[in-house]
């Protein structure tokens, strides 16, 4: 049984001593020229202005949690869908309100960041 996981172990080590050894030789044999020029940063042909290291709100910090957690709805929405059909015939009904549950606990969620005003942009 584990010697058929082998292959895909084997190809794990090759893809990670591939990519060092790449970065490695990268780094070993590129050309070190740095100037002012090449430290400058790049921002879309823009040049920059102010401190790059400026304070950004906790909005973007919220989005992207509330992001992840209706994201993840998806990694759970997709196999319900896939057996749905094959287990309609025996626990269909069981299976439909148990995701519909799911569903709506969810969708208070989003009712409950909206209301709290965790999707408003001041």
């Amino acid at each position: 049984m584990l010697q058929d996981y082998l292959p895909i172990v084997f190809l794990g080590i090759f893809a990670v001593l591939f990519a060092a050894i790449n970065l490695g030789l990268t780094h070993l044999l590129g050309p070190k020229r740095p100037n002012r020029v090449k430290l400058s940063v790049y921002e879309s042909g823009v040049k920059p202005i102010g401190d790059a290291r400026q304070r950004f709100t906790i909005r973007f910090d919220l989005i992207a949690m509330l992001f992840i957690i209706f994201d993840i709805e998806v990694v759970f929405l997709y196999p319900w869908a896939v057996i749905f059909k094959k287990m309609s015939q025996s626990d269909g009904l069981f299976i439909l309100i148990e995701m519909l549950v799911f569903i709506g606990i969810l969708f208070l969620g989003y009712i409950y960041a909206w209301k709290k005003g965790g999707l408003t942009w001041d």
